[in-house]
């Protein structure tokens, strides 16, 4: 009885001392992958390589943003309709 008492709290007590998790790394990153590994950023291509080590940019890779026209909105970007200002100017 002594000795499973003892036991557990041994397991319990060297859980906090693991340095490898359980169930492995949460993220792969460079440190954690093999040699070549380069995560990048997540970024689309505009354009594509030469045979000569260039870089071309095509026209069609490129995004377009389509932004509404905000003549006559009477909102500001990112203020509450029911703001209260602080101090009058």
């Amino acid at each position: 009885m002594m000795a499973e008492g003892l036991s557990g709290f041994l397991r319990t007590f060297t859980r906090g001392l693991r340095i490898v998790p359980r169930k492995g790394w949460k993220t792969l990153d460079a440190k954690r992958a093999k040699k070549g590994y380069v995560k990048g950023k997540g970024v689309k291509s505009v354009g594509r390589h030469t045979k000569y080590g260039g870089y071309t940019i095509l026209a069609h890779k490129i995004p377009r943003y389509i932004v509404p026209d905000l003549k006559g909105f009477e909102l500001k970007p990112y203020v509450a309709r029911n703001f209260k200002p602080f101090y009058k100017a």
